[in-house]
């Protein structure tokens, strides 16, 4: 018996058919039926009862499943425990993010993770969240950073980094020589925003509506489609936004916008990693993530 045979079965028990479960392990069906068979064989025992239609675990099976869960999340906390050690690593890493993780948060990491492991390549691809379970789920990533918590029967998805809204204003704002401001304050004055829908716009109106504050108060003089945008939009003077600090670091050094602290609100939000259950990551993707959330708040 070996790790690689508990993965096939639970691969198997979890798709209910050896070939979906060939086509998920990228193996062959007679590959993965042989590996199952090889496992009976070492317990004496049936793991599964077959009909011409579907499999369905036997009970021996059912007292294996447990078991197989448990090892692949032992190899996981394994590879995530050693990932710290592994510095010669070599590979080429897959991964989704969204757009805000992907041109904001994550530039300025790649550098020094690449500095750290000059021999892992990261591939990155900017996209939707849709779009980065479509690719997850065809093998097409290694896993996907995205801005708000899904549920997915097929995902895993965990916190990996932490980011803080704050007020922007121009640098000649009326606010703009304030360090700090009250949530009432700010909305007094038209604001700027991301599209309905969006991360952003959805972790303010959450906290607003939090505060019991109507969003019909709220005066929206802009809504656009991207944070490039809302950023030109509030430079020229046309209202004031809540941004990610990360999205305006070079506007705010140039001095041509303003970050301010809510005093009385938080609009703290996380960011996740996703990725398939049923799939270990490789041991160079457990390390970039473990890279990002011990260096994500520098």
């Amino acid at each position: 018996m070996n790790f690689h045979q508990l993965h096939i079965f639970y691969k198997v028990s979890e798709k209910g058919s050896f070939s979906a479960a060939a086509q998920a392990l990228h193996m062959t069906q007679p590959a993965v039926t042989m590996q199952v068979q090889a496992l009976e064989d070492y317990f004496g025992a049936k793991l599964f009862n077959r009909s011409t239609k579907k499999i369905i675990l036997s009970d021996a099976g059912r007292t294996l499943l447990p078991f197989a869960v448990r090892s692949i999340e032992l190899m996981r906390q394994t590879d995530q425990a050693m990932a710290a050690y592994t510095h010669m690593l070599e590979g080429r890493l897959l991964l989704g993010s969204s757009l805000t993780i992907g041109e904001y948060v994550l530039p300025r990491l790649l550098a020094p993770f690449g500095k750290a492991y000059p021999n892992i390549s990261v591939m990155l691809k900017i996209m939707n969240t849709t779009q980065i379970m479509e690719e997850i789920t065809k093998h097409q990533l290694n896993f996907g950073l995205i801005e708000a918590e899904v549920r997915h029967p097929d995902m895993e998805i965990e916190p990996v980094m932490e980011d803080e809204l704050k007020l922007i204003v121009p640098h000649d704002h009326q606010l703009a020589d304030r360090s700090e401001v009250t949530l009432s304050e700010a909305l007094e004055y038209p604001f700027v925003l991301r599209e309905q829908g969006s991360g952003t716009r959805r972790v303010m109106e959450e906290q607003v509506l939090d505060r019991g504050i109507d969003l019909g108060g709220l005066q929206v003089e802009m809504e656009l489609g991207s944070t490039g945008a809302v950023k030109s939009a509030v430079e020229a003077g046309l209202g004031i936004t809540m941004l990610s600090p990360s999205t305006v670091r070079h506007e705010a050094a140039l001095g041509l916008l303003k970050i301010i602290n809510i005093s009385d609100a938080s609009f703290k939000r996380q960011f996740y990693a996703i990725r398939l259950k049923s799939t270990l990551l490789p041991i160079h993707a457990v390390t970039f993530l473990n890279f990002l959330r011990q260096h994500a708040g520098e």
